[in-house]
């Protein structure tokens, strides 16, 4: 599940570069203006992406980074692992987890073939600081489902859990998350994270 989840996740996430402030904006607003915009730029410079991978890293770091919370993913993906952890597991989790992310992401941008994007009005939870933005990918055998969960932030609305087909990242990386930690501790979760990191990127440099 967390490899189909991750492949057709990391294709929609072209969506979440919200690069201005969105408090003025309702989050959909947010997600469909620049959406396109970014769009536009992984197709003009797609074969310049292929050609120097590394490159996507540079474009993750500016459109995508900043717009994540990435402690609060962290500490909803851990859940009670969180509060046992020590400051420097949380810490190193935190950026394990990110380069995880950022790692998927790029591997995954190059293989984005310009699917369609249906986009939908936000909808807004009991709490008015969190909504949902769904969206649909078109173009295949059939229309494909995203939700963004976002949370504002300072005045910002920010990612914090992505639902692909029905089946939520954080749901699905805290249980493959806690088992590992109940089986071997968290350290075994921080250095499986890193091997995984390590031959991501090695994937990703050798053009593989």
């Amino acid at each position: 599940m967390i490899s189909r989840v991750s492949r057709f996740f990391i294709l929609c996430v072209v969506l979440a570069g919200f690069h201005s402030p969105a408090m003025a904006m309702a989050p959909d607003e947010v997600v469909k203006e620049t959406a396109n915009g970014v769009l536009d730029r992984i197709k003009q410079e797609r074969e310049i992406l292929q050609a120097n991978p590394e490159k996507l890293y540079a474009l993750i770091d500016q459109l995508v980074i900043p717009n994540f919370d990435f402690i609060s993913m962290s500490k909803w993906v851990l859940g009670n692992n969180w509060k046992s952890a020590s400051d420097a597991q949380r810490t190193e989790f935190v950026e394990q987890f990110k380069t995880l992310l950022v790692n998927t992401y790029a591997k995954a941008l190059l293989e984005y073939s310009d699917q369609e994007i249906k986009f939908y009005p936000t909808e807004t939870t009991d709490r008015p600081n969190l909504a949902v933005v769904r969206t649909e990918l078109t173009g295949g055998a059939q229309p494909f489902p995203v939700a963004y969960r976002m949370y504002q932030k300072n005045d910002r609305w920010k990612v914090v859990d992505v639902t692909v087909d029905g089946v939520s990242l954080v749901s699905t990386y805290r249980g493959s998350f806690a088992t590992q930690i109940k089986k071997e501790g968290f350290d075994s979760l921080l250095k499986q994270l890193a091997d995984k990191n390590a031959r991501l990127e090695g994937d990703l440099k050798g053009g593989s």
